[in-house]
């Protein structure tokens, strides 16, 4: 019954059945039927309290008799579903796969509910970084395209140097021909000019033109930048480089 009482919870705050049966991993027509029963025993007055056990148990006769219209037309399939779900394939094609195999007849929207009651969920764990504005600027090296010279032909590699603002996000990007330590601190001072100021610090990515030695603790700045931090008042914040994998 607990199910149900959630189902007559979630119409009481006016939530459609569609949102509903997603929500609650059942199917349309389950909460169809529980919204008229709901709404001929009074249960959708939000003044009143919610029905007990007793109350839901007499109307749907028993517990059992709930459960059974829970039973998924995927249940036949259970282990080839999950483990097509484990490989990473896609409802749709998982569905394809169900009609050439045995004839299903059942919707992708079956396949949905199903692996978000069954199937293991992978949470990936994220941090939210909360910046002040001009406390601290982030920038890096990419790899740009390859550039034909119009009037010599020649074609030469491209890097894209990118200043990003953290508060803000705002951009700065140019694209150079090389990642030299003159190039690295030209590109800075273009920045610094583009956004009229400079931040309390600069957040990198140990590019050789910035850190001469990559460490954890104690990164050594290239004497050029280290100087040009200096001249405008900026702190070079370099990341921790990746711990080396561990040998079996």
């Amino acid at each position: 019954m607990f199910e149900v009482r959630q189902i007559i919870a979630q119409l009481r705050l006016g939530h459609s059945d569609r949102d509903i049966a997603r929500a609650q991993g059942v199917g349309r027509k389950t909460v169809a039927h529980v919204r008229r029963l709901a709404q001929t025993n009074g249960w959708l007055d939000k003044t009143l309290p919610l029905p007990e056990d007793a109350a839901l148990a007499l109307q749907f006769k028993s517990s059992r008799a709930v459960k059974e219209q829970h039973v998924s037309t995927l249940e036949p399939f259970r282990d080839e579903v999950l483990a097509w779900h484990a490989q990473g394939i896609q409802a749709t094609t998982i569905r394809q796969a169900l009609i050439r195999k045995h004839q299903f007849t059942g919707s992708v929207s079956a396949i949905y509910r199903f692996l978000n009651r069954h199937a293991a969920t992978k949470v990936e764990a994220t941090v939210i970084l909360d910046f002040s504005p001009a406390e601290c600027a982030q920038v890096d090296f990419g790899q740009g395209p390859v550039i034909t010279d119009c009037k010599t032909g020649e074609s030469f590699k491209t890097w894209i140097f990118v200043m990003t603002l953290a508060f803000s996000r705002h951009q700065y990007a140019e694209v150079v021909r090389d990642q030299k330590v003159a190039t690295w601190l030209l590109c800075h001072r273009h920045a610094f000019e583009w956004f009229n100021g400079t931040t309390k610090k600069v957040t990198i990515d140990n590019p050789k033109c910035a850190i001469t030695r990559a460490c954890y603790h104690e990164p050594e700045v290239q004497r050029a930048y280290g100087d040009l931090a200096s001249g405008y008042g900026f702190m070079i914040e370099a990341c921790p480089p990746r711990e080396p994998k561990k040998k079996e």
